[in-house]
């Protein structure tokens, strides 16, 4: 089957970097759906791996975002049948979506929204389950909780980010403060449905005491370096920090005073791990699912492709690396 793949870490622009390839077709295993990917989306973890992370073989295919129809199921696959149409984010120790046919376990997996096409729909997986994880099983917010709370939003025009601003006013009473910097991105925040939008280049805690907020939770989504210092000084005494990036160097013990929770989220921690409670992921994208189709919540989808091939695939790395993307990127799939 065709894939596209790399053969060594680099650059973009490096020899190797993206090539059209022949692969074998994914082994299926006893819980494993095997899907014909129709759409694809673009996360900088697709980044991150294609500049760190050598190929364990001769080649390594990327993608961890995909919308496809089932042409297969294992043996002990229960919830799902052949031709159901899927949607997924997968398993970043297993080969990706960035192929005509992928593997993934049907616990990880939702019935794909009826009201949004193939290519739309991959621009929600990965995205929706780490908004709705640091939301819920980080922050442990309840549904219809936080009234009189509030959460700052660094980051708030990026993927992750416009899932969580649309899942906090949707499912709970928080006030949402997000930050963004350019006048697009500040549009783009409020149509997600943040309360305030505050510049993270400027000041962020005399921003927000000119709001009137001190902020229980922060989802700190992008250069918690550079603000690490300033979520400190603002957040009030035993909130709560969630982390999504890579800081290099953040002392923790400054959150002593204040006796703060510090947390990761890493989506792919439940498929790497196999946890006892791994079907929540595929329950949690069926409420995702059901609400995109009902209205509630709105596609965050603002690039699209119109073929997949190394050439559009390479410009969405390239956008993907600018760090200027509001929203998502998506492209078809090799099965489109």
């Amino acid at each position: 089957m065709k894939a596209i793949g790399y053969t060594q870490a680099g650059p973009i622009d490096g020899n190797g970097a993206l090539l059209m390839m022949d692969v074998a077709k994914p082994q299926v295993g006893p819980h494993d759906l095997l899907v014909a990917v129709k759409g694809i989306s673009m996360n900088p973890v697709d980044v991150k791996l294609r500049e760190g992370r050598p190929p364990e073989g001769p080649t390594s295919v990327l993608g961890y975002d995909a919308a496809g129809t089932v042409v297969e199921i294992g043996s002990d696959v229960t919830g799902y049948a052949v031709g159901d149409d899927v949607f997924y984010a997968g398993d970043v120790t297993r080969a990706g979506t960035n192929a005509e046919l992928h593997a993934v376990d049907e616990r990880i997996v939702g019935k794909k929204p009826a009201t949004l096409d193939f290519t739309e729909s991959a621009g929600l997986p990965l995205t929706s389950i780490t908004a709705w994880e640091m939301l819920f099983d980080a922050f442990r917010v309840t549904e219809g909780g936080g009234a009189g709370q509030s959460l700052l939003v660094i980051g708030g025009a990026g993927g992750v980010g416009s899932m969580l601003i649309q899942l906090v006013k949707t499912l709970t009473n928080l006030t949402v403060i997000a930050t963004a910097s350019r006048p697009e991105t500040q549009d783009w925040v409020r149509k997600m449905g943040a309360d305030h939008v505050i510049d993270h280049r400027g000041d962020l805690a005399a921003q927000l005491n000119d709001l009137g907020q001190t902020p229980t939770y922060v989802a700190a989504l992008t250069a918690t370096d550079q603000h690490w210092s300033a979520i400190i000084n603002l957040i009030a005494p035993r909130g709560h920090i969630a982390l999504i990036d890579d800081p290099q160097s953040i002392n923790i013990t400054d959150a002593k005073p204040k006796a703060l929770t510090i947390s990761w989220e890493f989506m792919f921690t439940r498929s790497v791990f196999n946890t006892a409670d791994i079907a929540v992921q595929r329950d949690l994208l069926n409420r995702v699912s059901a609400m995109i189709d009902a209205g509630t919540l709105q596609s965050t989808v603002t690039e699209r492709a119109d073929v997949l091939t190394v050439e559009t695939l390479t410009d969405a790395h390239k956008r993907q690396e600018s760090g200027r993307v509001i929203g998502k990127q998506v492209l078809p799939g090799l099965s489109a």
